[in-house]
């Protein structure tokens, strides 16, 4: 079993209780260890993610608290290869499950990630790019972050 650092930990200030039950349900039921990369954002920061293409939107959840990046951790270093991506998209499901908190994914976000049955995360995402596709989109993948949705998470007014 994995625990989050204090680094990590950290980054959680600000980042809805919900949400951060979540993140720490979900170290202790993943496979592989992994680190909260961002939480709670300034528009300064989302202003510069969305000048460098890692961002699409200025209208992001980290911004009110609503929204964390994850990335695996292999030996201290952090790694963004989808098959380790994918074991911790599979950890924040089933923690979204047993905290009774619905998820949105970068993975796919068109479908909640609480809500995707038994199908794995790499076929859930793939099934996104093929809906985008389909539709003369292209998909957007950012297989790190993770969201309350906003239909049921609002971000209070001013935010």
């Amino acid at each position: 079993m994995f625990i989050l650092g204090r680094t990590s930990l950290s980054r959680l200030d600000g980042v809805h209780p919900d949400l951060v039950r979540v993140v720490k349900r979900a170290i202790t039921v993943s496979d592989v260890d992994f680190s909260v990369v961002e939480g709670l954002r300034t528009v300064l920061r989302q202003r510069e993610l969305v000048a460098a293409g890692a961002s699409q939107t200025m209208a992001s959840r980290h911004i009110t608290g609503h929204a964390v990046d994850l990335a695996p951790l292999v030996g201290g270093a952090l790694r963004w290869d989808w098959p380790l991506v994918h074991r911790v998209a599979a950890a924040m499901r089933t923690a979204g499950r047993l905290e009774q908190v619905p998820l949105r994914w970068g993975g796919a976000w068109d479908v909640p990630l609480t809500d995707t049955g038994d199908a794995g995360p790499e076929e859930v995402s793939q099934g996104y790019a093929a809906r985008r596709r389909a539709a003369g989109a292209r998909p957007f993948l950012d297989g790190p972050h993770f969201e309350l949705p906003a239909h049921l998470y609002p971000a209070a007014r001013g935010a």
